[in-house]
């Protein structure tokens, strides 16, 4: 028998199932089909299904690749294959391996025949996963540039933009390298807009002109931006450079949508995305969902945590949730998921929690404050023990985040 919760999760599931990158990445090439000998570079969280993808669709073209993603993304399937070389790098934070990967990159690129067609595979994570740095940056000083700008609050698109600075393969930059080769690049957008140049910090897209720096950064940081490479590029780097997005966060909310018909309920999609403080973003959709019309209500995006001195364990949409369920509390009829389509959020390993009425009562009752734990941003240890917290595993994509209410 169907229940509210099964509903949902059916809900969330259908949802990245359709922007799985093995499958989107097999359909797109099966229409803009490749000639020749093709060699595969893999990027980012959801590096493994993009490439299983491209191997599904290119049978023997595919000659040679390079795997780069985040520990625990990398299956047998892909590390028993001879062609190809698989790397796991630092994430959410830099690493020696994202420096090894970025070498690995440039060696991949300089080795691959002339003649041959290049196959770019990008997703999210892509930013921590592979470095080449500027003289006078150390790997010190890239983890303690990208632990900040984890805890700062600040959106994705500021994030990446500073990366790109501190770098000489991001900001277009690895196109130098290419030396006019053909290449295709196909990107899964975790990014506001889908912008090319905004997805895995633009590796062969050129940053935009005139982009300001946030004005708040601290005194290091602005030091260490004075070592940032040339941004300017020679146009010629990027002719022979074909970029599609085969996959977003409004192709997930289009198939949330048509699962929640298909269950019969009504629906409304909020078109707005997702921004800010999660756990005011938590409040405010909590709100909206108690005084909206009964059905399925969906939204996505990307909320921030700026986090405290030693945070606990969870992530933004897991203090999203646990804010909104304060708001919720005690009413027996509404539901609401917050979760990275990923698979991850934050510390902890879990894609995010499934939320109702009674959420704050079953913490409560076990010792929990949920006040103190999103002051903590410990918003995890409070679901955990509520019984909220939803886990899935590596999905094999990441169109940034879906939250799904529910009101009966």
């Amino acid at each position: 028998m169907s229940t509210p919760r099964h509903d949902i999760l059916r809900i969330f599931r259908g949802a990245v199932a359709a922007v799985n990158g093995m499958v989107c990445v097999e359909r797109f090439l099966a229409v803009r089909r490749l000639r020749g000998e093709v060699y595969a570079l893999a990027v980012g969280k959801a590096a493994e299904a993009m490439l299983q993808g491209a191997r599904a669709a290119l049978n023997g073209q595919l000659r040679g690749g390079l795997l780069i993603t985040k520990p625990g993304h990398a299956t047998a399937g892909v590390r028993d294959c001879p062609e190809i070389t698989v790397i796991e790098a630092g994430h959410p934070v830099p690493g020696e391996n994202s420096l090894r990967a970025g070498q690995a990159v440039l060696d991949f690129i300089a080795a691959t025949p002339g003649d041959a067609q290049l196959l770019f595979l990008i997703s999210g994570g892509t930013s921590s996963l592979v470095e080449v740095l500027p003289r006078g940056v150390s790997l010190k000083d890239l983890r303690r540039v990208n632990q900040w700008l984890l805890d700062s609050g600040l959106d994705i698109r500021d994030m990446n933009s500073l990366r790109k600075q501190l770098s000489r393969v991001k900001g277009g930059r690895l196109a130098a390298h290419l030396q006019g080769r053909s290449v295709l690049q196909v990107l899964i957008s975790d990014v506001p807009g889908d912008n090319p140049a905004d997805i895995g910090s633009g590796l062969l897209v050129p940053e935009e002109e005139g982009r300001a720096r946030p004005s708040s950064l601290p005194p290091w940081l602005r030091a260490l931006l004075e070592h940032a490479p040339p941004q300017l590029l020679d146009p010629a780097c990027f002719l022979n450079i074909e970029t599609h997005v085969i996959a977003s966060l409004d192709d997930a909310l289009g198939a949330a949508a048509l699962e929640a018909k298909k269950l019969g309920y009504n629906l409304q999609v909020h078109t707005e995305r997702l921004s800010g403080d999660a756990a005011v973003a938590g409040r405010r959709l909590a709100g909206v969902l108690i005084d909206g019309p009964p059905g399925v209500h969906i939204w996505g995006g990307e909320t921030t945590v700026a986090l405290p001195p030693d945070p606990g364990r969870g992530g933004r949409n897991q203090h999203l949730a646990l804010a909104a369920a304060e708001i919720l509390a005690d009413r027996p009829n509404v539901w609401l998921l917050a979760a990275g389509t990923d698979g991850g959020d934050g510390v902890g390993g879990d894609a995010g929690s499934l939320v109702d009425g009674g959420t704050i009562l079953r913490g409560t009752t076990k010792c929990m404050n949920a006040a103190n734990c999103l002051r903590r941003a410990d918003a995890g240890s409070f679901l955990e023990t509520s019984g909220d917290l939803i886990s899935t595993g590596p999905t094999g994509t990441n169109v940034m985040d879906m939250v799904i209410g529910m009101k009966l």
